[in-house]
């Protein structure tokens, strides 16, 4: 009896969905979970963010124990690369190369025709093989695509070193009889494992992958849960009743598919979890704690307008785990406020010495700053609209530079007559913000403190470019 290679593509699916970000430990625990229950191959979803998704993904590979680590290798050279170094350390690592093979995907997706489109499949494929032993070439809308050309495109992928093929049905459409068609012509074109990607779309993916495999495919690509796709559990209990008829088995763990697949799938998005929506205002209100990872604070960071480097985001990740210790779930201004007083914590190139201000209801506030660089002393007065704006301009009078004020706050750290204020100053210089906090019993100072952080993290990062 023919044993089916099954390859498990729920963080795949969960990714192209977007409207959940996984925790970092939730996505590990879905790869755990299809490792565990048999799934000869584990597939990742495409690098988007370079430095975030190579921490997982490296991850990733290096826990799963048994079954191959796939990742979508991208669309040009660069990402290959990209996603071969996610994926290197993997016990058997695998690299895909997904490409439209239909005429619609390939118009408008690409804006080729075929034979452009034959020759990147060529480039992409033979480049992915120059890194990586094996390398899975799925065709993108097989079931629209013409047969002749569908079969040119997967000799020419097996050619350049593909070791898999991968027919998927992406319209969703396709009745069971087709897919099976499709498979046979296509599996005696090569001499490589096919792979069935079936949708569920018309409640027929099950049936879909029945007759793909009675129609000789290697392998069913299936997940625990999201959209369209067959369901890992659904497969398994099919074939475990019928699957003799056709001379085909399943080598998956049923106890662990009908019993911790479910507490798995209840936990997701309840842990932390926060919904992701790049046009959705609402995405800004962020709440993170201590199941919260390095992966979500960054993200979060990232939906507040910053990009934080490797070392900043471990800075401010660990400060935050702290305040979270403390004070449970934080939101966006306290991540804010961590991010002042954690990340970049550039030298003090301007040292503030004093301050004197005026400031009446009748006329314009009035301050003079005072700043030490190095060994000069620099004094700058101007006037404005009341102590903290009239100081701020003096401020740019020293440097003799104007910064986007980007956002200012003030709260109470402390209780009380003398309480200590807090400040948050953003200044935004060439696209980027920089965040500066200062702390101090006097309001005014605190906000001129957290403008010299501000500023010197500035000062510091364009003197290093």
């Amino acid at each position: 009896m023919k044993t089916v290679l099954i390859a498990d593509i729920t963080l795949k699916k969960l990714a192209e969905e977007r409207t959940l970000s996984l925790l970092f430990r939730e996505k590990t625990a879905v790869a755990d979970c299809a490792d565990k229950l048999g799934a000869d191959v584990v597939e990742l979803p495409a690098v988007r963010n370079a430095r975030e998704d190579a921490i997982i993904f490296k991850t990733i590979s290096q826990r799963v124990e048994n079954a191959a680590v796939s990742v979508c290798a991208g669309a040009d050279i660069q990402s290959v690369n990209a996603a071969w170094e996610c994926v290197k350390t993997a016990r058997r690592p695998v690299l895909r190369v997904e490409l439209p093979v239909s005429t619609m995907q390939m118009e408008y997706a690409y804006h080729v025709k075929q034979e452009k489109m034959l020759e990147k499949i060529q480039t992409l494929v033979t480049a992915a093989r120059s890194l990586c032993a094996e390398v899975d070439f799925v065709a993108l809308d097989s079931t629209r695509a013409d047969i002749d050309f569908l079969v040119e495109a997967v000799q020419a992928a097996e050619k350049c070193g593909a070791s898999f093929i991968t027919l998927c049905d992406d319209a969703g459409v396709s009745a069971p009889d087709d897919i099976g068609s499709l498979t046979a012509k296509v599996k005696a074109s090569v001499g490589v494992p096919v792979y069935v990607q079936p949708s569920d779309r018309i409640n027929m993916g099950v049936a879909s992958a029945f007759a793909a495999v009675s129609a000789g495919a290697d392998g069913v690509k299936c997940a625990l849960t999201g959209g369209d796709a067959v369901l890992t559990g659904e497969l398994s209990d099919s074939f475990g009743a019928c699957g003799a008829k056709i001379g085909a088995c399943l080598a998956l763990d049923n106890k662990i598919i009908h019993t911790g697949v479910d507490e798995l799938l209840s936990g997701i998005g309840r842990s932390g979890s926060y919904a992701v929506s790049d046009t959705d205002p609402e995405s800004r209100k962020i709440l993170l704690d201590t199941s919260s990872t390095l992966e979500q604070v960054a993200r979060a960071a990232q939906l507040l307008g910053y990009e934080l480097s490797d070392p900043d985001a471990g800075s401010v990740y660990r400060a935050l785990m702290q305040v979270c210790e403390k004070k449970g779930a934080v939101g966006s201004r306290e991540l804010e406020a961590v991010i002042a007083s954690s990340a970049m914590q550039a030298p003090s190139t301007y040292h503030f010495e004093s301050y004197t201000t005026t400031s009446s209801n009748t006329a314009s506030s009035m301050s003079q700053i005072t700043l030490k660089c190095g060994s000069d002393i620099i004094c700058g007065v101007s006037a404005g609209d009341g102590p903290i704006d009239s100081a701020f301009r003096a401020i740019e009078q020293c440097v003799g530079h104007h910064y986007e004020l980007d956002d200012f706050q003030v709260q109470s750290v402390t209780e009380g007559k003398e309480a200590l204020g807090s400040a948050l100053v953003r200044l935004r210089s060439g696209g980027k913000l920089y965040s500066g906090n200062g702390t101090s019993t006097d309001i005014v100072a605190a906000s001129i403190r957290a403008y010299i952080n501000a500023l010197n993290k500035i000062v510091f990062e364009e003197n290093a470019v």
